[in-house]
């Protein structure tokens, strides 16, 4: 009797741990914001810099921004994606420019951390980033 609790608890076990192990979350992205002030001679909005690591498998949701968005990849590569369009890699030395209200994410889906620069022009007052369901 004894053997068989212990062997049906070790195939219990066994089944459910990948489970279980997959489901583990993703290291946080780290951000480090450099500065935030009023955009010189429009204080309605303030100019932002901030530097994101993303490690391997994570990033952002679909969102939008109150203002305009400048990304610089510095190390590894980002997935960029315009909601309803194909995604496009972003490598080191990459960078794209993001308008006013269009709905976008960044992933890493490499194996390896990536690191980029954001610069972001945005209405006072209004949060950084507003989601978008998918």
């Amino acid at each position: 009797m004894k053997k068989s609790i212990v062997a049906g608890t070790l195939a219990a076990t066994c089944m459910f741990a990948p489970a279980a192990w997959s489901q583990a979350t993703t290291p946080d992205r780290q951000t480090i914001r450099y500065f935030k002030t009023p955009l010189e001679k429009d204080v309605t909005r303030d100019v932002e810099m901030v530097s994101i690591t993303v490690p391997p498998g994570a990033g952002n949701e679909f969102h939008r921004h109150a203002g305009d968005q400048w990304t610089a990849v510095q190390e590894g590569e980002v997935t960029f994606t315009i909601k309803g369009q194909p995604p496009v890699v972003l490598k080191a030395g990459e960078g794209n420019h993001v308008a006013r209200g269009i709905v976008h994410r960044q992933q890493n889906l490499s194996d390896k951390p990536a690191r980029y620069i954001v610069l972001n022009i945005l209405d006072k007052g209004k949060p950084v980033a507003e989601p978008v369901p998918e």
